[in-house]
């Protein structure tokens, strides 16, 4: 088609592209726990973050999400009984999150999984290389936020 030319030039396009098929990945990798990426990020932060609750707007601030889709990622991983939500103490308004055992050891097969993919990453493209990919989607993060201040919504 006549649009490849600019689609193999668009960093846009390219991002998006990897995104699904990264999807695709995670999707596969942690389908016998049936958990999604960002289940398996929230787990992982609660692991690592133990025995200290976490607050769901840490989680969205952290994972640069909205918190209506931490909230639907929440709900689902407490229906799953991985995780328990009870009320701050101290803001009545906020909850604090923490693994349940279940959630614990579903946490360390995610972290496994996510480990051994960044070890594939890593030995195919090399840790240098790696890091500096890394570095230019950060750069191209930033751009893009910045435009998305500048520039008005089409209606």
């Amino acid at each position: 088609m006549r649009i490849d030319a600019f689609l193999h030039q668009s960093p846009m396009f390219a991002v998006h592209r990897t995104a699904r098929r990264f999807d695709s990945l995670a999707s596969r990798i942690l389908a016998a726990d049936e958990i999604g990426f960002l289940e398996a990020l929230v787990l992982a932060a609660l692991f690592f973050e133990a025995p200290r609750p976490v607050k769901p707007s840490q989680l969205a601030e952290t994972f640069a999400s909205t918190r209506g889709s931490l909230s639907h990622c929440i709900s689902s991983l407490e229906a799953k009984a991985l995780l328990q939500r009870r009320i701050d103490p101290r803001d009545a308004r906020a909850y604090l999150l923490t693994l349940r055992p279940l959630g614990k050891r579903c946490a360390l097969r995610a972290i496994a999984a996510l480990d051994r993919l960044q070890k594939e990453f890593e030995d195919e493209l090399g840790k240098p290389a790696l890091a500096a990919a890394l570095i230019a989607l950060g750069r191209l993060e930033t751009r893009a936020a910045t435009h998305l201040h500048r520039v008005p919504r089409n209606r």
